[in-house]
């Protein structure tokens, strides 16, 4: 999926500017994810509904042509028509420093599976790997008012652990003000959206059941999440 959508808020200079810099930015980049036209995710609210469940994402940025990546979980979120990704670094690890006036790209991908060619009905074939990527790329706002960042972290709360919010509230504020001095928030507006889901779609129906019927009955979690999702695709 080619996800771009209007640039909002345009109105001022410093936004203005970092349209600029965004479309210049799209349309140098030099590559994108390969997705052929049989893997390649159309439905908006399910490519949200992948990142939603599987949120724990990788952040990638770059500072002198050198990639830099973190691993953080990302509230997921529709703002008018566009898709925001929250998260906050340890403020120790510097490459917030380098996310504003950047596109970053953020990777959603977590279930997997190898492909054992014995479901193949001819002998002549090879193993692969089925699996489900999200590339997000946007541009990073540091959210750096105290009451923003204590919304950050209310939502983030809300999202993985909403029975902890009780616990939280209760803690004295001098404690929750120094603990928000460690992290640094921020969010990205997604400005281009590549999603791919490679489940065997190349394959007959005997053989993608057939890999279903494996898939779903071994003791491997991601095994058995490949199948849910190859399942829905028959």
């Amino acid at each position: 999926m080619r996800y771009r959508p209007a640039y909002m808020g345009v109105t001022h200079s410093v936004n203005y500017n970092r349209y600029l810099l965004f479309q210049k930015t799209v349309l140098i980049k030099l590559s994108e994810m390969y997705i052929s036209n049989l893997n390649l995710m159309t439905d908006k609210t399910e490519i949200i509904d992948f990142m939603k469940r599987f949120s724990f994402a990788t952040i990638i940025s770059a500072k002198d042509n050198f990639p830099i990546a973190t691993h953080l979980p990302f509230i997921v979120s529709a703002r008018n028509e566009n898709i925001v990704l929250t998260s906050h670094f340890a403020q120790a690890n510097e490459q917030w420093k380098d996310l504003e006036n950047n596109i970053v790209l953020v990777i959603f991908s977590e279930p997997h599976a190898y492909i054992s060619p014995k479901h193949y009905e001819k002998e002549l074939n090879v193993p692969t790997w089925n699996y489900i990527s999200i590339h997000a790329y946007g541009q990073a706002t540091l959210i750096t008012q105290t009451e923003d960042v204590f919304d950050v972290l209310a939502n983030t709360i809300d999202n993985y652990e909403s029975s902890y919010m009780r616990q939280w509230n209760s803690l004295p504020q001098d404690f929750k003000s120094k603990m928000i001095k460690g992290i640094v928030s921020f969010e990205i507006v997604v400005t281009d959206l590549q999603a791919k889901k490679k489940l065997s779609q190349n394959r007959t129906e005997n053989e993608r059941r057939k890999i279903i019927n494996a898939l779903s009955n071994s003791a491997d979690t991601n095994e058995k999440l490949i199948s849910d999702f190859m399942k829905k695709e028959l």
